[in-house]
């Protein structure tokens, strides 16, 4: 396994020529310095039990030069310890060799094998394990002279291979552990990953209805600012309380319109992600809806438009959905709010009908504006000045709209008439 897996210990860094180095971390340095205290105390045990047979036990004496390079070897094959993780297959190999010779090196074998085992898969681990156990056979063919006999030499080959069976059984088990500890917890960052992800989708199609209510709200105010604006230019000679009138309305529906910025302004601020996000005095601020019919169809005929207004909905209509009774509201503004832009003047007819189940239907209609001619002159004698240019994006936001409240919508031109007809689900 790589060292820079996230569950061996080991801090990853790059040194000033680039290079990719591994440091210790401080668990690291703790459990290389017991499992090198073990290693040691095991080998002592070893070298003095194989150093003092018992008399008839059939096993090679040890001589002083023995001892000596039992001992060198042994402490070679310890101090090897503190880089089993680097090279933990090549380490347990070599010194397995090395235990032919040295009894002392044992301990730091068995420690080998198990890193092996925990850092490598099993078809490392395994293989590892067997080559030790073919060494135990050299070890015990080179320091016995055979008289113990077969069933000794049997009994010895078992324990040895429990034991090495043992120590990687462990090492994989540990393994197995920290690889789905590493992949849970891989599991739970993925899961906080999408769940943010989710949460931003989230923000950004906030942020779209936002922009489509900013749309919806801006363009009805600021067409009717146009318009007597507009009227105001075209007619220099307009009596002073037509002019005062006009004023009013402009002064009224701007600063109407530049407290809906306000509040679509504040709303966005308000996204805690943002380094210079603000709370908003009141960033969840109540939509229009149906209740608000009136207002709006005064405010239309304030312009000067002929509104024809048809409403046939039950008493009761709070138990309206208030998704249904929003959506409606935002279709006749948009509606009344085209036929300002792009009618040329006359009746502008409203119908708004609906019964529980049944659903509500709104339908807004007004005549075409001629396709010669520029708003004001002798050729379009029906048009105004101050004509507000459409992004053509405001249909699309109804479809949209419409759609996302289970509704359905239809719109075109019959005759010289041009008309947008919504249904909206009522259950």
């Amino acid at each position: 396994m790589s060292a820079t897996r996230r569950w061996t210990a080991l801090e990853v860094w790059t040194d000033p020529a680039g290079r990719v180095r591994t440091r210790r971390s401080r668990r690291d340095w703790v459990v290389d310095s017991v499992a090198f205290v073990l290693a040691v105390l095991f080998g002592f045990v070893t070298l003095v039990v194989a150093a003092t047979p018992v008399e008839g036990a059939g096993v090679v004496p040890y001589t002083p030069l023995t001892v000596g390079l039992d001992v060198a070897l042994g402490l070679l094959a310890c101090v090897s310890l503190w880089w089993r993780r680097r090279y933990p297959v090549a380490l347990a190999l070599v010194m397995t060799v090395l235990s032919v010779v040295a009894t002392s090196a044992i301990g730091a074998v068995l420690i080998l094998i198990f890193t092996v085992a925990l850092h490598r898969r099993w078809v490392w681990s395994v293989p590892v394990a067997g080559f030790n156990l073919v060494a135990s056979i050299v070890y015990w063919l080179a320091w016995t002279d055979g008289s113990q006999g077969w069933v000794l030499f049997l009994v010895s080959m078992v324990a040895g291979t429990a034991m090495l069976a043992a120590v990687v059984a462990l090492g994989m088990f540990v393994r197995a552990r920290r690889l789905l500890v590493a992949s849970l917890r891989e599991r739970a960052e993925r899961a906080e990953t999408e769940q943010a992800r989710s949460a931003q989708a989230a923000r950004l199609g906030e942020r779209t209805r936002i922009a489509r209510e900013m749309h919806d709200v801006l363009a009805h105010r600021i067409s009717l600012v146009s318009m007597h604006a507009g009227a105001l230019e075209y007619r220099p000679d307009a009596e002073p309380d037509e002019v005062a009138t006009a004023a009013g309305v402009i002064r009224h529906n701007a600063h109407l319109a530049l407290e809906d910025l306000r509040q679509v302004i504040g709303v966005l601020r308000s996204d805690p992600d943002l380094p210079d996000a603000t709370d908003s005095d009141d960033p969840a601020r109540p939509q229009p809806s149906l209740a608000s019919l009136d207002t709006l169809l005064a405010e239309a005929r304030e312009t000067g438009a002929t509104v024809l207004a048809d409403v046939d909905l039950p008493d009761g209509t709070d138990e309206l959905p208030l998704t249904t009774s929003r959506t409606a509201y935002r279709v006749l503004q948009e509606g009344l709010t085209n036929a300002r832009k792009h009618g040329r003047g006359g009746r502008v007819r409203v119908q708004v009908s609906g019964r529980p189940q049944d659903g509500v239907t709104v339908e807004v209609s007004n005549a075409l504006r001629p396709a010669h001619g520029t708003p004001g002159d002798a050729n379009d004698p029906g048009g105004f000045p101050g004509q507000v240019p459409g992004t053509g994006r405001g249909l699309v936001g109804l479809a949209e709209r419409t759609m996302l409240a289970g509704g359905r919508m239809e719109h075109g031109v019959e005759g010289d008439r041009f008309r947008l007809r919504v249904w909206l689900p009522w259950s």
